[in-house]
């Protein structure tokens, strides 16, 4: 007898079906624009949001995330339990937790966007570096690094200097002046390019700086590398396209 495949999903007793990618969420109520992973228009295909109550972007960042360890790891097994067949998130600083996460879970993690650097990094001619943009380079620590195997000589710079972003989301507004924000990430790239010209690739950390991706891109012409772009690698080995053969 030949079971029927599911093409909705590669395990039964899910309480929701369609979506492999769940998201766990920082508490936020700042504005996510197109292209923000906490923008549901930003994916093209369904993911399940969780929400981590009480995680807001000051304890994840400036605060080291400090006792909310067991959260991410029951909101972990939650978002499993409902269908999700692996798991992200919306801060690159949960780097910190991506052990303890996938441990919890059970399922592939995929905690930071920092996680792309070594391959990335492995894409380049020689003698060319991956550069990272963050929202707090002051709050990157050698842990966060370590936990995702990412060198702890990459070139790093933060927009904390600048005139909107960081602000805006670590204080969590609910306005954000986003060509304010642009020029910040546009600012922090042309900084980091100075600093460290074997820069030949950029990542951004911060999963709110998707929407300026392409302003980086055309205005230094290198590839720039964000969450969107990383979670979209990663479904696309959690559900694998159909082919016509």
């Amino acid at each position: 007898m030949v079971t029927k495949m599911n093409e909705s999903a590669p395990r039964a007793g899910k309480t929701v079906y369609g979506a492999s990618l769940g998201i766990l969420t920082l508490d936020t109520k700042f504005p996510r624009i197109h292209g923000d992973i906490g923008n549901a228009e930003t994916w093209p295909f369904p993911v399940i949001y969780k929400v981590v109550e009480g995680a807001t972007s000051d304890k994840v960042v400036r605060k080291g995330a400090l006792g909310l360890k067991e959260d991410f790891k029951k909101a972990a097994q939650e978002v499993v339990s409902m269908g999700a067949d692996g798991i992200g998130t919306t801060c690159g600083f949960l780097s910190l937790f991506q052990d303890d996460i996938s441990e919890a879970a059970g399922v592939p993690v995929a905690s930071s966007s920092l996680m792309q650097i070594p391959w990335v990094q492995s894409t380049l001619p020689p003698g060319g570096k991956v550069g990272v943009i963050t929202i707090s380079k002051e709050s990157v620590t050698p842990m966060h690094l370590e936990a995702v195997g990412v060198p702890l000589d990459t070139p790093i710079v933060g927009t904390e200097g600048g005139k909107a972003f960081t602000t805006s989301v670590l204080d969590d507004g609910e306005y954000m002046n986003f060509e304010l924000a642009r020029e910040d990430l546009l600012d922090a790239a042309k900084e980091l390019l100075t600093d460290y010209p074997d820069v030949k690739a950029i990542v951004l950390e911060c999963t709110n700086m998707g929407p300026f991706s392409r302003d980086i891109n055309l205005t230094f012409g290198l590839p720039v590398f964000d969450v969107v772009s990383y979670l979209t690698w990663f479904h696309a080995g959690l559900r694998p396209r159909r082919y016509q053969i």
